[in-house]
């Protein structure tokens, strides 16, 4: 392990301890150095590198700041490993991470749903299919999964799902724009999870998604092994 790695994990420590606080400041680079017996470089270096994961905010003239910590903020550098990838073989390991994550949120989530959620749902799907749309229908797909899943209560669950579920937009448009009757098809299954969210069955919702997600990454799958000229990321 490296200088620069012990003073990570040492400030994580007092991140995780609670003598750091979220929006707290942190000690001078000099003095916090002295204190945890490290070099001013190998601080400054674990540093950078908190910021980049935004656990840190450095203020110039200001001071260095522990970062709110929220979900949103924490996963952004996964998001950017995510945007870094655009083959067919990343896009397809998406899905399955989607498929396994997914249903189990919307299952989570089902007992929040309450009727004016699972309304605003009926109303969303009504919405997409009054004037069909592919474009229309992935902003529709978009929101709708969101909803659903950020019921669950789960900060951390949500924020990743979108992130993934915003990453696989452009292979479900191409999928609308090259699989026949994909629209019909895909309003159709999210009208049934809504009829199982309002039963209140969570397992049926958890099969529902699962078959749901499962139906574009057998898509994706069958596609990119028939033709790479367009392709769907």
């Amino acid at each position: 392990m490296t200088v620069t790695d012990e003073a990570i994990l040492t400030i994580k420590g007092m991140i995780l301890s609670g003598e750091l606080q979220p929006g707290d400041r942190l000690p001078p680079e000099k003095e916090l150095s002295e204190r945890l017996g490290l070099s001013r470089s190998s601080m400054r270096e674990a540093v950078k590198a908190l910021e980049v994961l935004r656990v840190l905010d450095v203020r110039r003239g200001d001071g260095t700041y522990v970062t709110s910590l929220e979900p949103e903020l924490l996963l952004e550098a996964m998001s950017f490993v995510v945007d870094a990838r655009r083959d067919d073989e990343s896009m397809l390991e998406l899905f399955a991470v989607r498929r396994i994550l997914e249903p189990a949120a919307a299952a989570l989530a089902t007992p929040h749903l309450d009727r004016a959620a699972v309304a605003a749902l009926r109303a969303s799907i009504e919405e997409a299919g009054a004037d069909p749309d592919v474009e229309r229908l992935v902003a529709h797909d978009l929101a709708f999964h969101a909803d659903i899943v950020r019921a669950a209560g789960n900060g951390y669950l949500s924020t990743l799902l979108e992130s993934l579920s915003g990453r696989t937009a452009r292979a479900r448009l191409w999928r609308g724009l090259t699989d026949e009757n994909a629209v019909e098809r895909t309003l159709r299954e999210h009208a049934a999870l809504v009829d199982a969210i309002e039963a209140g069955d969570a397992v049926l919702v958890e099969a529902l998604a699962i078959a749901h997600i499962a139906g574009v990454e057998t898509w994706l799958r069958r596609w990119s092994g028939a033709d790479s000229t367009t392709p769907p990321h």
